[in-house]
């Protein structure tokens, strides 16, 4: 089964996701909106938030892409299928695949907050999906508790912020 990604109105991608599913419910294997988990100073308190990882899109897994894509037309949202072209429709690369799968959460689809340490120049994560995954990383924010990801998601390359904790630094 490939994963294809849909592209929906800003803000509305639940929506959009239940309207999917349920409307296409037997074309589809999976729906899902990847999320991240990321901190919050929220009234002089960090809070752990969960937000939108790829604000406007919702990912399908489907053996028949063909027809959810003809059936969108049904669906009283706006949807657009990436990766359509004339003839064919394009889903997400093995590598693209691979790296969801490695980072999201199996059940809540959520790239989950992880901890580490600044040892020197360099990162290492000692808790959460980026253990392993450290090369990725392209900035740190440790005022807002946040890591930037460097990637390639929808045939291009992405930045994405996801939630790093750094418990320590050592020179």
């Amino acid at each position: 089964m490939h994963m294809y990604v849909i592209q929906v109105t800003g803000g509305r991608e639940t929506h959009a996701r239940d309207l999917i599913t349920r409307l296409l419910g037997e074309l589809v294997g999976e729906c899902f909106i990847p999320r991240r988990e990321v901190f919050r100073h929220v009234d002089g308190e960090w809070v752990s938030v969960t937000e939108t990882l790829f604000p406007g899109y919702v990912f399908v897994r489907s053996n028949q892409i063909q027809w959810v894509s003809e059936r969108l037309g049904s669906v009283p949202a706006f949807t657009r299928l990436l990766g359509k072209s004339d003839e064919r429709i394009i889903p997400l690369s093995s590598e693209e695949v691979a790296w969801l799968e490695a980072l999201l959460a199996p059940v809540s689809k959520v790239l989950e907050k992880s901890v580490g340490v600044i040892e020197g120049d360099r990162v290492i994560v000692t808790e959460g999906p980026l253990k392993g995954h450290e090369a990725q990383i392209g900035k740190i924010d440790r005022h807002k508790r946040a890591a930037y990801l460097d990637m390639r998601m929808f045939g291009r390359r992405k930045t994405i912020k996801v939630g790093l904790e750094i418990v320590r630094k050592s020179k």
